[in-house]
């Protein structure tokens, strides 16, 4: 199944839950604004080979960043940003 990057940028959202989660997952302390920037640019950045979905979900894996994005795949909204450590492939 081929992701379509173009709607997931086009579409994403965010719950007021989702800024505070992610600030502490990711240890950072930006503002709302600060992170739908950072997100898109990860996401607009980041290759489709680095794109899959399982489930319900989308995931992104950004080596660069060393994080993980997770979307639900029916509301484009965020559910979360993980770190990951090291190389991925």
């Amino acid at each position: 199944m081929k992701i379509n990057k173009q709607k997931i940028l086009e579409n994403i959202c965010y719950t007021e839950l989702v800024y505070e989660r992610i600030n502490k997952k990711l240890n950072i302390n930006f503002s709302n604004k600060q992170i739908k920037e950072f997100i898109f640019k990860t996401l607009k950045k980041t290759d489709e080979n680095f794109f899959s979905k399982t489930g319900k979900n989308f995931y992104v894996e950004n080596v660069e960043e060393k994080i993980r994005i997770t979307i639900n795949s029916n509301t484009f909204r965020i559910i979360t940003v993980d770190k990951i450590e090291g190389k991925l492939f």
